[in-house]
């Protein structure tokens, strides 16, 4: 009897001997963290990562973008995840505060993906006031106005305004007809208001040339001044009343600029007039 062999066989034999005895082997837990390369049998292996953060439990580095409404909250984050090579940049246009907080250093590059925004909101106060800015209403609902927003009043007085507002009120039905500019700056307005048929009453209301206001423009900043000026229309004997801020975006860009002020006192680095890369 005669027998032959070739390479291949030998070589399929070899290789069956392998297969049994991997498949005999026990199995073993992979380490997470790890890069593994596992044998699957007729000579082929598959290469498995075990490196990322679904695997280990732990973020490959820290990503996003946490936003704050306050100075307080910015330097507390800021704080916590800052170093020496972060940046920090002040839009003014956009009226934002951003940290680049892995910011590449002066010896090599980072991901500049982890970032902190002050992204400031108006409070209800500046709202309401710049939402009615240059605008005339009726008189009553100029009066409603006042009385909602008394706190923000310094000069005149609260009670002078709410005492002002209670007369337009009151004057609502009236006739009025003239106005006269005091020397004082106020002006007088003259009404009529027909009591009867036969009889009427005439009167006068004298409101300031001006307000002083005391308005937060930001949430968490101080109080600024700003002054409003009374508009009037006197047309076909009805009164309408308004006021005219006067230049509110001064008040918005001094706002911002202190506030710029307050965080560039406090972190280590200058802040920067612009915004970062996206």
């Amino acid at each position: 009897m005669t027998y032959s062999t070739t390479l291949e066989a030998k070589a399929d034999g070899i290789q069956a001997v392998i297969d049994v005895a991997q498949a005999a082997t026990a199995p073993v837990a992979l380490e997470p963290g790890k890069v593994h390369i596992v044998a699957l049998g007729r000579g082929e292996h598959r290469q498995i990562d075990l490196t990322g953060p679904e695997h280990t439990g732990v973020p490959a580095r820290k990503s996003g973008t946490t936003i704050v409404r306050d100075v307080t909250s910015f330097l507390a984050y800021f704080d916590k995840h800052g170093d020496d090579d972060s940046e920090v940049y002040a839009d003014v246009e956009q009226r934002t505060i951003t940290a680049v907080l892995d910011a590449h250093s002066a010896e090599g590059a980072r991901w500049g993906r982890h970032r902190l925004q002050l992204q400031l909101r108006h409070t209800p106060a500046w709202l309401a006031w710049t939402k009615v800015d240059n605008q005339l209403m009726p008189q009553k609902d100029f009066a409603e106005f006042i009385e909602d927003n008394l706190l923000d009043l310094v000069d005149p007085s609260a009670a002078t305004m709410l005492e002002l507002a209670e007369s337009f009120e009151a004057t609502t039905s009236a006739a009025f007809q003239s106005s006269q500019r005091l020397d004082n700056g106020q002006r007088r307005f003259s009404y009529t208001e027909e009591i009867s048929a036969k009889a009427g009453h005439k009167g006068d209301i004298v409101i300031p040339a001006t307000l002083t206001l005391a308005l937060r423009p930001f949430e968490g900043s101080e109080p600024y001044s700003v002054t409003a000026r009374f508009k009037y229309s006197l047309a076909k004997e009805e009164l309408r009343l308004g006021v005219k801020l006067d230049r509110p975006g001064d008040v918005l860009a001094a706002a911002f600029d202190d506030i710029r002020t307050l965080i560039d006192s406090d972190v280590p680095m200058a802040v920067l007039n612009g915004a970062p890369l996206r």
